[in-house]
């Protein structure tokens, strides 16, 4: 059998539509960032191969208009509901897969009590909290400044743009339920 270069541009094409299905698949059903070695090893495809077919996806959603779309944060990517639909999500969701209740807690009081001391937040939260500042930092959501022996905690821009929260809104909230 010959194979023409045309029959061998239409396999290449089928194979790369059927990476882009399995990487879809593997960021819809994973619900969290996942970074290139995960990737590599959920979809046995090589890291060339897999930023090319992210950077493909990523256009996907933007040229269809979905509200669906791949975000990347410090080399780890996750696909997710575009910001202007969270209203629409926000109803339906009841928690997020993305962290555990401890995690949400030990981020609920970084954000409630900003800046804080990390030796704080262990004291509070105990040792696995050093866990989940140090998932945070490397998701870019909160911000460290070393201050002695310690860090010092508080939220980045990122925190911010991640939930959908405009700056300073936490804080116009706090003051409206003191003057009740």
């Amino acid at each position: 059998m010959v194979i023409s270069s045309k029959t061998a541009s239409e396999i290449d094409e089928a194979k790369e539509e059927e990476n882009l299905k399995e990487l879809e698949a593997i960021f819809f059903v994973s619900g969290r960032f996942l970074n290139l070695p995960e990737l590599v090893s959920l979809s046995d495809m090589n890291p060339i191969l897999l930023r090319d077919l992210i950077g493909k996806l990523q256009e996907k959603y933007e040229n269809n208009n979905s509200a669906i779309e791949i975000v990347e944060k410090n080399e780890m990517w996750k696909m997710d509901v575009r910001s202007e639909y969270s209203h629409v999500i926000n109803k339906l969701a009841t928690g997020s897969s993305e962290f555990s209740k401890a995690e949400q807690e030990t981020l609920a009081i970084i954000a409630f009590k900003q800046p804080i001391k990390q030796s704080v937040i262990i004291k509070i939260r105990g040792n696995k909290a050093y866990d989940h500042i140090q998932k945070f930092a490397g998701l870019g959501l909160i911000k460290k400044k070393k201050t002695g022996h310690t860090n010092e905690l508080s939220l980045s821009e990122d925190f911010y743009d991640y939930f959908g929260v405009v700056e300073g809104e936490e804080h116009s909230e706090k003051e409206e339920s003191n003057k009740e």
